[in-house]
């Protein structure tokens, strides 16, 4: 009877189901997964410049008085209402001299001196802030002197020896714009600093 049994012991480890003999084999006996490795060489789904809405540059005496630099405005976000407006100047050699960041409601809130109801539709106030990056850098907006004889001094905003020396400079050019309702802001190039700064 034992030696039946012995006999017997080979058929059934034969004829048990595969799952039963997989659960047989220890863990060290089996390789290692491995990660599929990334696709690198496929191109980017999103494009750096996808989400550029519109984007206004004008050239214009700034820092030096023989080279026009850039000034830019790029507006970027899902969509004009809900985004960000780069404002930055840049030299002929490429090398950025200020940069500042805007928000939509930043160019949009004057809207509100032009509106003749209550509320403005999303087209109207889209509208709006496409007329105001057209108009950002007009020409209007460029003076000389940057600072007139009459102006006073804004603790805060420049330090006191760069601010005495543009008001003294006849030729020095000052840029105005608008942030909000009514935050101007005029910038200009300090000869003595090597920088932009915000005098007004």
């Amino acid at each position: 009877m034992r030696r039946t049994l012995l006999c017997l012991l080979p058929l059934v480890a034969a004829c048990s189901s595969p799952s039963e003999q997989a659960s047989t084999v220890s863990s060290s006996d089996t390789a290692p997964a491995t990660a599929e490795p990334m696709d690198t060489a496929r191109p980017a789904i999103v494009n750096a410049q996808s989400d550029t809405l519109k984007t206004v540059r004008k050239r214009h005496i700034f820092s030096a008085p023989a080279t026009p630099d850039v000034f830019t405005l790029a507006l970027r976000g899902p969509n004009l209402l809900s985004s960000e407006a780069t404002f930055t100047i840049t030299t002929t050699g490429g090398q950025v001299i200020f940069r500042e960041v805007l928000t939509a409601p930043d160019l949009e809130a004057a809207l509100v001196y032009e509106m003749k109801d209550s509320t403005a539709t999303q087209a109207e106030r889209e509208a709006y802030v496409r007329r105001r990056m057209d108009e950002f850098f007009a020409e209007k907006n460029f003076q000389r002197p940057a600072l007139p004889a009459s102006a006073t001094y804004q603790p805060g905003l420049a330090d006191r020896t760069a601010w005495d020396d543009l008001h003294q400079r006849s030729d020095a050019l000052g840029f105005h714009y608008l942030v909000g309702k009514e935050d101007r802001r005029v910038i200009a190039w300090s000869p003595l600093r090597k920088q932009v700064i915000r005098v007004q």
